[in-house]
């Protein structure tokens, strides 16, 4: 018997099973970020390398497939293979170097979405609107501020989060069945 995600019937059926399987592997990958930090994170940024560069050898390939678009494939393709290179020739580097990445986005995502915030406060969405800008304006200072420290917490915030959505995977799954 499977369940659907959602009522539509447009939507792809999903058997239960899988999305019990999906939060069992997130449970174990959260419990190794937890007890092995940095190990774990070695083979997970391989494993984007790997990805990145295959992704990236097959937007090129569909250049000469679909011919629209194919400024963008080939932007796609040539930055795809160069990252992946980059974090397979190089994994400890890229260890440090993605997550640190991530927490700058964090930060200047933070900032902006602040300001955005602050913005339509000012417009007349209320005054939670502008709480909530200026703590994510602070937030985001925060991260970038000490970008690297944020970024050695990182896979013990994934691996919290990695249980918890596991475990509400799980509670998900046997719902669906």
């Amino acid at each position: 018997m499977t369940a659907t995600t959602s009522s539509n019937p447009e939507t792809a059926v999903v058997p239960w099973w899988v999305v019990l399987i999906e939060g069992i592997a997130a449970i174990i990958l959260g419990i190794l970020l937890l007890i092995s930090p940095l190990s774990t994170m070695v083979v997970i940024i391989q494993f984007l390398g790997i990805y990145w560069f295959i992704v990236g050898i097959i937007d090129i390939v569909r250049i000469f497939t679909e011919r629209t678009a194919w400024g963008w494939k080939l932007f796609s393709g040539i930055i795809g293979i160069l990252a992946g290179l980059a974090i397979i020739q190089y994994p400890l580097w890229a260890t440090f170097l993605v997550p640190t990445t991530l927490v700058w986005l964090f930060g200047f995502f933070g900032v902006i979405i602040g300001v955005i915030g602050i913005i339509q406060a000012a417009q007349g969405a209320g005054w939670g609107a502008g709480v909530l800008g200026v703590l994510s304006i602070l937030f985001g200072i925060l991260l970038l501020s000490n970008a690297f420290l944020a970024a050695l917490t990182t896979p013990f915030i994934f691996g919290i989060l990695g249980i918890v959505g596991g475990i509400a995977a799980i509670v998900m799954a046997f719902r669906m069945r």
